[in-house]
Formats: C-alpha cells, structure tokens, sequence
C-alpha cells in the first residue's frame, strides 16, 4: 500500500519529535511504498565502509537515514512553522497545495 504523503523532493519540512526536533532540512528523497523520507543533515548516522575496488578509500562515513513521514511537517515561510497541507483542485482539473493556517498557495 502507498502511503499518502503531500511533501514532495526538494520542500523545506521541520521535524515533529525524536532527538531531531525542531531541525529544518530539505528534502532529498521520498519512499512513498514504506512511507520514508529522507531528509538533507536530518538523521544523520555513521557508516563504516570497506573498499571493494583498487584505489577506492575505506573508512567512516556519514548519511543521511530514512525517517518517517509522520514526524515530518511541511514550513511555512510566512507562518515560521511546521505547517498541515490541504489541496484544491482548480477550475482545469489541476491540484494546487495550500498551507491550512494562512491559506497561501505552495
């Protein structure tokens, strides 16, 4: 089952709970079939890496993990918070995002 996220790549979300609360990033990637987004320096973690090839460096690294979409709010520039995102379908057929507290269009 897909899950029904209205974020999209490259939106600017502000985390809801867990040790990340209250950070900003941008979106980087969104995994709608488990309902994961990945968020840019958000759920930052350490990665030990072995090289594989000749020439290729070993070490630590650090990426970005997948958190859920749930902790996740889209941020209003012009209400300065994470903000809910409602949709209105135009007179054409196309769907327009809006944020629900001050009702400017994204």
């Amino acid at each position: 089952m897909l899950a029904k996220i209205k974020l999209r790549k490259g939106d600017t979300v502000v985390v809801n709970t867990g040790s990340e609360k209250g950070k900003k990033g941008t979106i980087l990637d969104i995994d709608r079939k488990t309902g994961k987004v990945t968020v840019k320096d958000i759920n930052v973690r350490t990665k030990h890496v072995k090289a594989r090839k000749q020439g290729q460096e070993s070490g630590i690294i650090r990426v970005e993990a997948p958190m859920d979409a749930s902790k996740l709010s889209f941020y209003c520039d012009k209400c300065g918070k994470g903000v809910k995102l409602g949709v209105k379908v135009n007179e054409d057929g196309t769907k327009t995002r809006f944020c629900r507290s001050c009702n400017e269009m994204k």
